[in-house]
């Protein structure tokens, strides 16, 4: 059985990574009506501990997911997720 991969949103708060569709920049227009029709909802998560919102998340169920952690941090966090899980089916295909 895969193992499920969590990535770290913040403040002790994971998502599963592979449910993640997109990390993007909350600064634009888009961004914020994006955010404000998923409040409106009830599919907003706001994992941001009441700071800035430095990152939204959009999942795969269509949840919106603040995030007080940059858009770029949290980017290397999945490339480094995916890295390790290359490396561990490499390791699993050699034996």
């Amino acid at each position: 059985m895969p193992v499920q991969q969590l990535v770290n949103v913040g403040f002790g708060n994971y998502v599963l990574a592979s449910r993640v569709v997109a990390i993007v920049n909350p600064a634009s227009s888009p961004m914020r009506r994006l955010r404000d029709d998923a409040r409106a909802e009830g599919r907003l998560v706001d994992v941001s501990q009441g700071r800035k919102t430095r990152a939204i998340l959009v999942t795969d169920s269509n949840h919106v997911i603040l995030s007080a952690i940059s858009a770029d941090t949290l980017g290397q966090r999945m490339e480094q997720l995916t890295a390790e899980a290359q490396d561990s089916t490499e390791e699993e295909e050699s034996l």
